[in-house]
């Protein structure tokens, strides 16, 4: 036991810069439950740590209930995505396809949350896909957002991000 949670620290410390904590935006609830939390849908907004001018917004259900309430319920797959240029792009270091971006725990123990971001070469385009999975068998519920990048005012150009895009 000890030696997972010794690589689980290292891996954290060697991971790549990850986004800061996701900020609320709005709850709604979607299941009404009496003495114990409803059942939601959360919204948050995140920025790209790597990529300045790029938001993403998702949206995640979270379990009322008592086990929901202590968190301790196992939240479902069902994760929603959508990312949008905010400001002028700028990137701030080299990245790898598919390198995680976001990652956040969907039950007590075995399940996250992953967005990750990749860049259309061919098409300038940057593309985030959030999906979740769990230590012995993945999810395919996934969806994908895709940025394009263009010129922020009339004078400035687009950069390429196949230039940022590592190995």
């Amino acid at each position: 036991m000890r030696y997972l949670i010794a690589a689980v620290l290292v891996l954290g410390v060697l991971s790549p810069a990850q986004a800061e904590d996701p900020d609320p935006i709005f709850k709604k609830s979607t299941v009404w439950r009496p003495l114990t939390p409803n059942d939601k849908l959360a919204v948050y907004g995140v920025d790209d740590p790597l990529v300045s001018g790029v938001a993403c917004h998702y949206t995640v259900p979270e379990k009322g209930g008592i086990k929901g309430g202590l968190g301790l319920a196992e939240e479902v797959s069902d994760i929603s995505l959508s990312c949008q240029q905010v400001g002028p792009i700028k990137f701030k270091a080299k990245f790898d396809q598919g390198e995680v971006m976001i990652k956040e725990r969907r039950s007590l123990l075995f399940k996250s949350m992953q967005i990750v971001r990749g860049c259309d070469v061919k098409r300038n385009v940057l593309v985030y896909l959030v999906y979740s999975d769990r230590v012995i068998e993945g999810s395919p519920k996934n969806s994908t957002s895709s940025v394009p990048i263009m010129p922020w005012a009339p004078e400035t150009a687009a950069p390429r991000c196949s230039e940022w895009v590592g190995g």
